[in-house]
């Protein structure tokens, strides 16, 4: 046995902890997107003109702009986390599955795929049009 042979069980104990420290990540940015929208709500818009009611010549304030600017500018590195986080895992999963049945082609092809990185743009697309839809 080498360092590096840790098991069926050994492996299934590292993907538990890594999903739950998915879980505890995904929580996490929700609660940052939470905080960020309350952020932007509390601080208020600017009226232009004369308008003080309604929607009409108002626009969000600087700081509540600013904050959006900074979020659309971080969502692909927020998202690619749990993305990474899940295919490494999946991909242990995949490959600790094929090697107990003696399929190594199959193995190191999973542990391959695991290790490309997650294709974000495609992921906030689709989560974009559902959002849309829902």
């Amino acid at each position: 046995m080498t360092g590096w042979d840790i098991g069926p069980s050994g492996v299934q104990a590292v993907i538990s902890q890594v999903r739950e420290a998915t879980d505890s990540m995904n929580a996490g940015i929700r609660l940052y997107g939470t905080g960020v929208q309350g952020a932007m709500e509390s601080t208020g818009t600017l009226a232009f003109g004369a308008e003080s009611g309604g929607s009409k010549g108002r626009a969000a304030g600087l700081v509540a702009a600013a904050l959006g600017q900074f979020v659309e500018g971080t969502e692909v590195d927020v998202a690619f986390l749990p993305l990474r986080a899940g295919n490494s895992a999946n991909g242990a999963i995949e490959a600790t599955n094929a090697y107990l049945a003696g399929d190594l082609e199959q193995a190191w092809n999973a542990q391959r795929q695991a290790t490309l990185p997650p294709d974000v743009t495609a992921f906030l697309e689709a989560a974009r049009k559902k959002a849309g839809e829902g």
